[in-house]
């Protein structure tokens, strides 16, 4: 009886794991933030949520985006001193001022002003001079903003926000609290390239990202340098090789160093970040973009929770490859 009871049981198991449902693939791509987005889940029930995640990114955009005139971070900059945050916009601003003070002010989002005056930005691009820039730099300073008791911004009047280096990163990891939240365990969100993975495929196949070339001007034809394996975490990448433009003969990128109130000139073409958190990804590849491989890649060493990718000039249109060790596990073979 015992052996037979034991039969039963094993029929039984195998009846219950027969009833599960097999994951449904569901996927659905759009735009936001003026880059596209892209979701991929497996899902028992092959629920559709686009809907709702086009809603979570419209009701995003009134938080932080600087296109949106109605947004809070809009009114800000528009001198609306009393415009109340919302939890989107604390959590930034303190992600912010956590990865500025890490990288000594490598990091800040009170960069917007120099931004626009060197063409990269919403507004027209100034002739620039070394006084136009002193003239900004007085008002770049993270420092010199700060949250009250009931989560209201003081800052100078002059003080412009500018949340572009770690707001797509952030609605990445939006999405991906409401994937989980809905239950779904195994999902790929990619916004503009910032991307998130959890879980895996099925089979225990993880999610494959792929890291870009740099690219010789923005018209290139994209291609992959190298492929990694993203199981619970996040991949933020940040270059200077498709926002930029040239004037007298010199190349101005689009990573303006806060402290210079100029653009950066170094041999970083690019770095990728991986990090727990895809703003907090999203936070430092800026961050690193301004302070140059040397620098950054002895930052990345010296903080266990993140690991890094980078893409240098060699010279001769050659690329060279710089993985910290934890970033060599991931890469696909």
């Amino acid at each position: 009886m015992k052996g037979f009871s034991i039969c039963i049981a094993g029929l039984l198991l195998i009846s219950l794991f027969s009833c599960r449902p097999e994951p449904r693939k569901v996927m659905f791509q759009g735009e936001t933030q003026g880059t596209y987005y892209a979701v991929t889940y497996f899902d028992p029930e092959g629920r559709d949520f686009q809907t709702k995640i086009d809603s979570i990114l419209r009701a995003f955009d009134l938080s932080v985006s600087m296109w949106v005139p109605e947004s809070i971070i809009s009114k800000l900059n528009y001198g609306d001193s009393l415009v109340q945050t919302d939890d989107w916009f604390v959590d930034i601003f303190r992600g912010s001022v956590e990865i500025a003070e890490k990288t000594g002010g490598a990091f800040d989002f009170t960069v917007g002003p120099l931004v626009n005056a060197w063409g990269f930005g919403f507004k027209g691009k100034r002739k620039m001079s070394q006084a136009i820039v002193d003239s900004l730099l007085q008002y770049v300073d993270y420092k010199m903003v700060s949250l009250d008791s009931r989560n209201r911004i003081i800052k100078p009047a002059a003080v412009r926000f500018d949340f572009n280096a770690i707001a797509q990163g952030y609605s990445v990891d939006v999405l991906g609290d409401f994937l989980t939240s809905n239950g779904v365990e195994n999902y790929l969100v990619d916004i503009g390239g910032e991307v998130l993975g959890k879980g895996c495929k099925p089979g225990q196949i993880p999610w494959l990202v792929g890291i870009e070339n740099p690219a010789a001007d923005s018209l290139s034809e994209r291609s992959i340098n190298t492929k990694v394996k993203l199981t619970g975490k996040a991949l933020a990448t940040s270059g200077n090789y498709r926002k930029y433009y040239e004037e007298d003969g010199i190349r101005y990128s689009h990573t303006i160093d806060p402290k210079t109130g100029y653009p950066v000139r170094h041999n970083l073409l690019s770095v990728s970040v991986l990090a727990n958190d895809c703003a907090t990804a999203d936070g430092y590849a800026t961050a690193f973009m301004v302070m140059g491989y040397e620098k950054a890649r002895a930052f990345v060493e010296g903080d266990p929770e993140l690991e890094a990718f980078f893409i240098t000039d060699g010279g001769s249109g050659l690329f060279l490859t710089h993985a910290t060790e934890g970033f060599e596990e991931i890469i696909e073979e």
